[in-house]
């Protein structure tokens, strides 16, 4: 069974979308990425910091996921990471209306012991210099190596983030991302440009409207599934990342070709997550479930046509 290690944000999120609205419910990076990866046969574990705040209960409900979460660091009397936010109508744009950084302010990762050699590493969003951290813990270079990143470190941390990207298989961002990180509005264009900085795969995700995968001279889209209900995509980016390694880590092929498969087990999964607020449908989902909606992807992207 492939070691999978997990590095990101375990947090409290109080959401308001035009659907409703939630106070503090379970959230984060690394939350949302190891629900999804547990859907595969990997042996995963979590490096984050929460605070006194929160609950045991949660951390159990990890655990029976075979999420090991000994890497998460409980400081006593601190308090966790909070982010608050509100989703506009068109559910692809929000303001953050609360941000507390908290125990994540003085965040100083330690990888444990049984997870200082992993087959697949995920670097879940979070300041390029606790990435580069865990990276030089790590004894020996991962199978492949993920990264998730934001404009907001573009914009403050550039150099650290480049130093980061540079130790990377796969970088996972979105379209605006990709626009900034490259400078280029093409994004065949701009996946070109990431790929001089390091990864040898580059992942735009756009959203409702799918995810392009680059490698050198091959592109493959995957489209998302157009869904009735659309409650909260918070986590949705990181659910795809989960789905995405989760795949790669259970069957030890990082071929373009399984990484397609890859791709559309991420998507899958991501149009789980946003069907209910926080990770809730996450946390109850079904295999039975999953296979199911395979097929309905499987359904919509398949077609014949004779080519004369």
């Amino acid at each position: 069974m492939s070691k999978l290690l997990i590095v990101g944000t375990v947090a409290f999120d109080a959401i308001e979308t035009p659907f409703g609205k939630t106070e503090k419910i379970l959230g984060g990076a690394a939350t949302y990425i190891g629900l999804a990866a547990s859907q595969f046969n990997v042996e995963s574990g979590i490096v984050s910091i929460v605070g006194g705040d929160f609950p045991k209960g949660y951390l159990e409900m990890l655990n029976s996921k075979n999420i090991d979460t000994t890497g998460i660091e409980i400081v006593k009397n601190g308090k966790t990471f909070f982010w608050r936010g509100k989703y506009h109508n068109d559910l692809n744009t929000r303001d953050t209306l609360t941000t507390e950084l908290n125990v994540l302010a003085d965040f100083k990762p330690v990888v444990p012991k049984k997870f200082q050699n992993p087959d697949f590493l995920m670097l879940g969003n979070l300041h390029p210099s606790v990435q580069m951290s865990v990276i030089k813990q790590i004894s020996k270079r991962p199978k492949l190596v993920v990264l998730d990143t934001m404009n907001f470190w573009m914009d403050n941390t550039w150099d650290e983030l480049i130093e980061v990207i540079k130790k990377i298989d796969v970088i996972t961002i979105n379209d605006e991302e990709a626009r900034q990180l490259s400078g280029e509005y093409s994004l065949v264009r701009a996946a070109h440009k990431i790929h001089k900085m390091g990864p040898e795969y580059v992942i735009i995700k756009k959203g409702e409207h799918g995810a392009l995968l680059f490698n050198k001279k091959n592109v493959f889209f995957a489209p998302a599934l157009p869904l009735e209900d659309v409650f909260d995509p918070t986590g949705a980016g990181d659910t795809f990342a989960g789905g995405f390694i989760g795949y790669l880590a259970s069957t030890r092929d990082i071929s373009f070709e399984n990484m397609k498969r890859a791709i559309i087990y991420g998507s899958n999964l991501a149009s789980f997550s946003v069907e209910k607020f926080g990770t809730r449908q996450m946390e109850d989902l079904t295999k039975k479930e999953v296979q199911d909606r395979l097929q309905d992807f499987k359904q919509l992207t398949q077609f014949e046509i004779e080519l004369h």
